[in-house]
């Protein structure tokens, strides 16, 4: 009766499991669509929620996995492969998030010398109008 209980609830939860990620996927598409996000970074969602669904429609991958790993629950298994999935999709953005904010830095300083040069020169025109 136990066994039966748990097959089901991880059936159960197996399910959730899909279910969120078509959601995920869906979301992804909806908002690519609308233009809301990069292509490039689309890809990294719409990679991690087809595996997600891929791993919880298929037990027997789950299964295998969960034996590599020396897990007695492929439940297990599959919420460690969740886990680093989106800990390197996080991982991912946070490295294009860091190359983003040096180059708005590098940007900044490029127009506050241009700004700067652009003063001068600005200067250097009134200075020469009221000499003549």
């Amino acid at each position: 009766m136990a066994g039966s209980y748990a097959l089901i609830a991880m059936q159960h939860f197996l399910d959730l499991i899909a279910a969120f990620s078509l959601i995920l996927i869906a979301f992804v598409l909806v908002t690519l669509r609308r233009e809301r996000i990069r292509v490039e970074y689309s890809v990294s969602w719409l990679a991690a929620g087809v595996l997600l669904l891929l791993l919880s429609r298929s037990s027997v991958v789950l299964n295998w996995i969960a034996e590599f790993l020396r897990l007695e629950n492929p439940l297990l298994a599959l919420l460690a492969l969740v886990s680093i999935t989106f800990l390197m999709v996080f991982f991912r953005f946070s490295v294009i998030l860091s190359q983003l904010k040096d180059s708005n830095v590098a940007a900044a300083q490029r127009v506050a010398i241009l700004e700067y040069q652009l003063r001068e020169l600005h200067e250097e025109k009134q200075a020469a109008q009221s000499r003549a």
